[in-house]
């Protein structure tokens, strides 16, 4: 004859099943369900403040980004006083070669001048010696 192992029963959960678990490891359950609760809102909290703060400095930067009617002038003022520069420059050009140029010639009429005296000189006394 051959017996069953086991006889088989129905397991069924009522209000009155009991669980034998110690008082420990109930806290302990309880404790982990609280702290993994817990880091879970923190954790949504902390992507929550991050994700408003990028918003806020991504408008600030839009708005900063927009040019006002006072930028676009200064801006056009900034390119006029660009190029009568250029043109300032371009103009001093010649100024400051020609500052070369009369040093240069001053230098020779001096010259011319002293060779001049000294003519002026050997003819006086040519004309003296007469």
């Amino acid at each position: 004859m051959v017996e069953k192992p086991y006889p088989q029963t129905a397991n069924i959960v009522s209000e009155k099943s009991n669980i034998g678990l110690s008082v420990k490891n109930l806290i302990a359950i309880v404790s982990a369900v609280g702290i993994g609760v817990w880091s879970y809102f923190g954790l949504t909290q902390r992507i929550t403040e991050l994700e408003t703060a990028k918003q806020l400095m991504e408008a600030d930067l839009l708005k900063a980004a927009d040019q006002k009617v006072i930028d676009q002038e200064q801006t056009m003022l900034v390119e006029w006083l660009a190029k009568n520069q250029e043109g300032i420059q371009s103009d001093m050009q010649p100024i400051m070669s020609n500052q070369v140029n009369i040093e240069f010639l001053k230098e020779q009429v001096n010259t011319l001048q002293k060779k001049v005296e000294k003519l002026q000189d050997k003819v006086r006394e040519a004309n003296g010696s007469n």
